[in-house]
């Protein structure tokens, strides 16, 4: 009976083992994708999404500085960020072809046209969906590089290879498949950086889920910019010409 037991109790393992090791083999980036469309609320909901307004404020200089923040989104690819202190406010945007910044905070008032470079990070930060959803319309390749360590939460990480050679890694929280961080790596002018960006606090409207609290920088940089979001507006009417570059009225 003794002996029966054990290779019943063998047996019973053997076959929980087997199903985690079937569990695992079915998470590839199709089901892993699926799973993060579908914890931000579903295909039908995002694709409906076709503007965004974030409003709340960013934390400068290991939060000594605070400002204003205002970035608004627009479908295809539309972006425009505002940062507002003591009457001065810096503006980034992009429209999808070209983009262009005012920088106050640096003495200057006009618009300046922004390089190639420069367009990349505006180009992934005017994503409304992030980087998985339809990856490969965008031309990117996904690859499922197993779990890493975020924080003490062992998350799902995805490595995406953009069309234009930026490298992200996408790491998804297990329980809830929402991104907690994306580390991009890029070559701009001429020098190769990582920019870490963490996410949370997710907040949903119009049936999306929407982060709240993105905390950005260079990694390994201790003084990262952190922005707080206190009002999300989705399907705001924006005019498109706040995106593309001023024309100097006559």
């Amino acid at each position: 009976m003794h002996l029966r037991f054990i290779i019943s109790f063998v047996s019973a393992a053997v076959i929980v083992l087997a199903g985690f090791a079937q569990d695992t083999s079915q998470l590839t980036v199709d089901h892993l994708v699926s799973k993060n469309i579908e914890a931000k609320g579903g295909a039908d909901a995002l694709h409906a999404l076709q503007s965004l307004r974030l409003s709340g404020k960013m934390l400068v200089q290991q939060g000594q500085v605070q400002r204003a923040y205002l970035q608004t989104k627009k479908r295809p690819a539309d972006v425009r960020t505002e940062e507002t202190l003591q009457g001065m406010t810096q503006v980034v945007a992009y429209d999808g072809k070209e983009g262009w910044k005012i920088s106050p905070f640096q003495g200057r008032k006009d618009p300046e046209r922004l390089s190639a470079d420069d367009l990349k990070p505006l180009a992934e930060r005017a994503e409304i969906d992030g980087p998985l959803v339809d990856w490969k319309a965008k031309g990117s390749t996904v690859e499922y590089l197993g779990t890493e360590e975020v924080d003490g939460t062992l998350a799902h990480k995805l490595k995406v290879v953009r069309k234009n050679g930026d490298v992200s890694f996408v790491y998804l929280d297990p329980d809830h498949f929402l991104e907690i961080r994306i580390l991009t790596q890029r070559m701009r002018h001429g020098a190769y950086e990582e920019v870490e960006t963490d996410l949370g606090d997710y907040e949903k409207t119009a049936g999306v889920f929407v982060p709240t609290s993105i905390e950005s920088g260079r990694k390994g940089d201790p003084d990262k910019n952190k922005v707080i979001i206190d009002k999300v507006e989705a399907n705001v009417p924006v005019d498109d010409a706040i995106f593309h570059f001023p024309v100097a009225s006559k």
